[in-house]
């Protein structure tokens, strides 16, 4: 029986992440992130991984890729050549797409039979002073949202107030969880986890 995970933010040769983790280089930090998703992840598991796989060009960090295991699915982040905020982003998908099953903007799931949205940006906040690229994130409408980007240490919001759609009853907007390297110990965060969250 295959189980699910979520990441994002892997930052693949990315020397300047990998200090800001802890190690003396970006080949260190990609070997401890290869080790620890492999520990976690078994071959026939599904990992949604959501965005900014690697940093510089694609073809640098695509070997390291292969070392994964599982089923990988992507959600762009705004590092990766193939996110549709980049002019060409289109000229990348086939590149991509051996190395992941799906390769998209965004997607839904089923979480304890509630919708989940996957994107790398939250709804509310990100890693520097103002919020940037606001015109690439979902709208909150009260739904739970898996996201990355904002390398924050924190699993879960900001929570804000609630939102009225077409009259009905008040949803809870803000519901975020932060599936990100940096707040789940350079690990990948099972669907287990997720749902203890959001339950």
């Amino acid at each position: 029986m295959s189980n699910t995970w979520f990441t994002s933010d892997t930052h693949f040769g990315h020397e300047m992440v990998a200090r800001l983790r802890g190690f003396e280089s970006s080949e260190e930090h990609d070997a401890a992130i290869v080790a620890n998703w492999n520990r976690a992840v078994k071959p026939d598991d599904i990992v949604w991984h959501l965005g900014d796989v690697g940093m510089g060009q694609a073809s640098k960090f695509f070997p390291v890729l292969a070392l994964l295991n599982g089923t990988k699915h992507l959600i762009t982040g705004n590092h990766d050549a193939v996110w549709p905020g980049h002019r060409d982003s289109h000229k990348h998908q086939a590149k991509w797409l051996a190395y992941f099953d799906s390769v998209q903007a965004f997607a839904k799931r089923r979480v304890n039979d509630e919708t989940v949205l996957l994107s790398h940006f939250p709804y509310y906040g990100d890693h520097t002073v103002e919020a940037r690229h606001t015109q690439f994130r979902l709208r909150d409408e009260g739904a739970w949202l898996l996201h990355g980007h904002t390398h924050s240490k924190e699993k879960l919001g900001p929570f804000m107030g609630p939102v009225v759609l077409f009259g009905g009853e008040p949803s809870p907007r803000g519901r975020q969880v932060h599936v990100g390297l940096d707040a789940w110990e350079l690990m990948p965060v099972s669907l287990g986890a997720i749902a203890g969250l959001i339950s």
